[in-house]
């Protein structure tokens, strides 16, 4: 007797990846299997540039990360018209709060070896310094956040449901919390994450897996920044689609997390990046329909996304 995959198996696990890979049994609200997200929208103008490219292609975006360098470095005024135009054009929005992305006073994270350490919120005041900015994108109407801390992620939930952030809002966990398997996953669940993005190099058995413990939105990597790899999955997305519905397709290609997001550096680029990507979700939708047919992708603004309130 494995008295280990027993246990397992009690618990609701299995000793081994989902290589069976079965249908998912689960669907967004509207009956899709995928919708399509957009990383690295950081201000207006790169938005404008998107939605510009994403009319001419007739391309449904379903939600933007936005401010992945930080919400701070937005003014009041920038953050309200972003939450503004995100609401009239029907797009969730999961905004990265506080610029805590090896670009606060650690330096530790920005180390090749501290990088495997993990993004983790370092100390009382930056904890401080994140729920204050969450405060103020709330003000200005964005009801999603980014969490890349188990910690975190177990207080702002508790936060919301005590009424004080409001009963709307939701969060998604980053793929900087370092989560790949199902336990990982049901965890996450379990502090209060609405949608989790697993580690960008798992294969088809080892998502299948997760999917078989939780229901919960997947978000998963279509196209990744060269730093972190620089693969693209377009051929597999219809797979991807059938396994882990309901699931996001990821696209963030580019140099780098930390090249990419310095809007005072390269904004024109930036605007490239967003053309870029929309195109990328156009080319990842036509293999979908070539593999399968029958998988639903959902039309722009679904009831059920986190829209900003404008």
């Amino acid at each position: 007797m494995d008295v280990i995959k027993n246990a397992l198996e009690k618990m609701g696990y299995s000793a081994k990846d989902g290589y069976e890979m079965p249908d998912s049994l689960y669907r967004f609200p509207d009956g899709a299997h995928y919708r399509n997200e957009v990383a690295g929208i950081e201000n207006v103008k790169v938005l404008e540039a998107m939605i510009d490219e994403s009319e001419k292609r007739n391309v449904p975006i379903h939600r933007i990360i936005a401010t992945v360098g930080g919400a701070t470095v937005l003014t009041n005024s920038e953050l309200k018209e972003l939450a503004q135009i995100a609401a009239e054009k029907k797009y969730e929005v999961i905004m990265n709060p506080y610029c805590s992305r090896a670009w606060d006073g650690g330096r530790q994270y920005a180390t090749p070896e501290g990088y495997v350490s993990g993004m983790r919120i370092r100390g009382a005041d930056n904890f401080y310094y994140v729920l204050k900015d969450m405060e103020r994108c709330i003000e200005a109407g964005i009801r999603g956040f980014l969490v890349t801390d188990e910690g975190m992620l177990s207080v702002v939930s508790q936060l919301r449901d005590s009424g004080v952030f409001p009963k709307d809002i939701i969060f998604k966990v980053s793929v900087f919390a370092g989560h790949g398997s199902p336990a990982g996953a049901k965890l996450l669940k379990s502090l209060g994450a609405n949608t989790f993005n697993p580690l960008a190099d798992l294969t088809l058995p080892m998502l299948a897996s997760i999917r078989k413990v939780v229901d919960m939105p997947m978000d998963v990597y279509t196209t990744l920044v060269d730093s972190m790899g620089g693969f693209n999955r377009m051929i597999e997305a219809a797979e991807i689609a059938r396994i882990c519905a309901p699931i996001y397709l990821k696209f963030e290609p580019g140099k780098s997390e930390g090249d990419i997001y310095k809007t005072w550096v390269e904004p024109d680029y930036l605007c490239f990046l967003a053309r870029e990507k929309v195109r990328q979700v156009q080319t990842t939708m036509e293999w979908v329909e070539r593999f399968n047919s029958t998988l639903k992708c959902s039309a722009v603004g679904p009831a059920d996304l986190a829209i900003p309130k404008a």
